[in-house]
């Protein structure tokens, strides 16, 4: 099992910042591939980013490349992701998942290979 919590959420102005963090406890950090998902009202679940179990690798969505920053800190078990420039679309929860059956060095931005998740941290963006 693994726990995951989410924080960092709230509300921002359109063009500001935000870093969003995720602890995890249970098993061990480093064995789980590490995701963003977000979830818009009345919208499905869709992927933000990824990180590889090492950090070596990360993948966004192509929309929202650049904008975006995922980043682990394995010692402490944490996952962040950093926004940039939001925008009110980016308006939604934000869920870390953690997923152990993905190889070492590849990422996932697909909802079922993730095997845990965070009970999200709501981002509200005004114009």
């Amino acid at each position: 099992q693994v726990q995951l919590i989410e924080s960092g959420g709230g509300l921002a102005t359109a063009g500001d910042s935000l870093r969003l963090s995720c602890a995890a406890s249970g098993r061990t950090f480093s064995n789980y591939t590490m995701g963003w998902f977000r979830q818009a009202p009345g919208k499905e679940r869709e992927f933000v980013a990824a990180i590889s179990r090492s950090g070596e690798r990360t993948s966004y969505t192509d929309v929202l490349k650049g904008r975006f920053t995922i980043s682990r800190d394995n010692s402490n078990n944490m996952v962040y992701l950093q926004i940039d420039s939001l925008k009110p679309e980016d308006t939604a929860v934000y869920y870390c998942a953690a997923g152990s059956s993905l190889s070492p060095r590849y990422t996932s931005g697909t909802l079922g290979d993730y095997d845990y998740w965070g009970q999200g941290t709501q981002v509200t963006v005004s114009s």
